[in-house]
């Protein structure tokens, strides 16, 4: 975009000042609204499919990286602030399982907490009984919060649900100033971000996300780093090459209880001079193994898969496929070494090649098929960001939260996934 930045945010201002004094204003009627809110009377009238109509979506094509989002978070911190000023959200007895068709007095502060966060609307009312509207309330309190939509009141949804309004307060601020700091670079009109406490990776082209792809990011003693790229080159049915922390802290214990392991999974040794080692001559009792080299064939069992993503850094780290895919319908995905493993990487990868002759979808699935290994020069480098953003607004009233996986928010309760 050629609107130069800082004139953007100056330019903005006025606008979001109305904006927030706006969304002042409503949060301050809020509470006291669904107080005096009308309480329903029986189950049946309720029971029907207009409930998931009356929510708004979730789903936005808004970059994280993006003015529109810094304006829209700054509204949210105003909702927040005046939230907490009014004493904050109700807490949620988190005593048992709650979904559609169950009637029960815990239902009734479920409601009141759905309604203050703007996820049920007002003229749902108060009452004991679980419906389609509070099953479409809760869904939409889920896909803000990085959880599965499922519309069932269990341990990770009370957890994110009773953290309280001060809490979200504070990581909503500590976030807008991540944002901001990142408004300062130019990150061009096409891009790829992952953002790490989403586990979330995003195509970006102009003001929109073309693509949206579920990741597995790093552990917590195995952390994604935070950098800034360029993606120069795509390597179809990779080889895989251990990083020296793998082979101390996976490879040597494997090999101490299965001396099999390596050849299972089609892995030789190197020495120095490139020369193979035969694996049944390494002392696996002590840390001679970490002076070699270990190298994973391409194949269905490569830890990489059918691709593998590059770009210079100097935290060795990169994206690529996985064979686990049932991994990306995990709960909370951070379970890498510290690279970023992306689901339908074949879409990315697709975008990613679009301006490299030759290189077309059907180009790339026949060179995936033929098993033989292929690097490929991205003809226009493609910018890719690593970051951290657990918290921020897409408008409309959403407001995304995310658990700090790396503690970087300094509240220990937004750890949910530790807690």
């Amino acid at each position: 975009m050629s609107i130069n930045r800082r004139f953007f945010i100056a330019g903005t201002g006025a606008v979001a000042a109305t904006a927030i004094t706006a969304a002042s204003a409503h949060a301050q009627d809020v509470l006291q609204n669904i107080l005096n809110s009308p309480r329903r009377g029986n189950w049946d009238d309720q029971f029907d499919a207009r409930g998931s109509q009356q929510v708004a979506r979730v789903a936005s094509t808004l970059p994280i990286m993006s003015m529109e989002t810094i304006m829209y978070t700054e509204q949210a911190i105003a909702q927040h602030n005046d939230l907490a000023a009014q004493g904050g959200w109700n807490l949620v007895p988190a005593t048992k399982k709650l979904e559609i068709g169950v009637s029960d007095p815990d239902v009734v502060p479920l409601r009141q907490r759905l309604m203050i966060s703007g996820d049920l609307p007002q003229s749902a009312g108060i009452s004991p009984a679980f419906d389609t509207y509070v099953d479409a309330a809760v869904k939409r309190f889920q896909a803000r919060h990085g959880l599965p939509e499922d519309g069932v009141m269990g341990e990770f949804s009370y957890k994110a649900m009773n953290i309280p309004v001060q809490t979200r307060l504070m990581q909503l601020q500590r976030n807008l100033q991540r944002l901001r700091e990142e408004s300062n670079k130019d990150y061009g009109g096409r891009y790829v971000l992952v953002n790490i406490p989403a586990a979330n990776i995003e195509a970006v082209e102009g003001p929109r996300v073309v693509s949206r792809h579920t990741g597995i990011v790093g552990k917590i003693d195995r952390q994604t780093p935070i950098l800034d790229s360029k993606i120069n080159e795509i390597i179809i049915n990779p080889y895989w090459h251990a990083p020296v922390s793998i082979v101390r802290k996976d490879i040597i214990p494997l090999m101490r209880k299965d001396p099999t392991y390596l050849e299972r999974s089609k892995i030789k040794v190197f020495g120095p001079n490139q020369q193979e080692i035969d694996p049944s001559t390494i002392d696996w009792n002590t840390e001679e193994a970490a002076r070699y080299l270990f190298r994973q064939e391409p194949g269905d069992i490569n830890a990489m898969a059918s691709v593998k993503i590059n770009f210079p850094n100097s935290h060795a780290v990169y994206m690529h496929d996985t064979p686990q895919q049932s991994l990306f319908w995990n709960l909370m995905r951070f379970d890498s070494s510290g690279c970023v493993r992306v689901q339908n990487v074949r879409d990315l990868v697709t975008w990613i090649l679009r301006d490299t002759p030759g290189w077309e979808r059907a180009n790339i699935e026949r060179q995936m098929h033929s098993g033989e290994n292929k690097p490929i020069p991205v003809s226009n480098p493609v910018p890719v960001h690593f970051k951290y953003i657990s918290a921020w607004s897409t408008g409309n009233g959403v407001t995304h939260f995310r658990d700090d996986i790396y503690a970087m928010d300094g509240a220990a309760e937004l750890q949910i996934s530790t807690l």
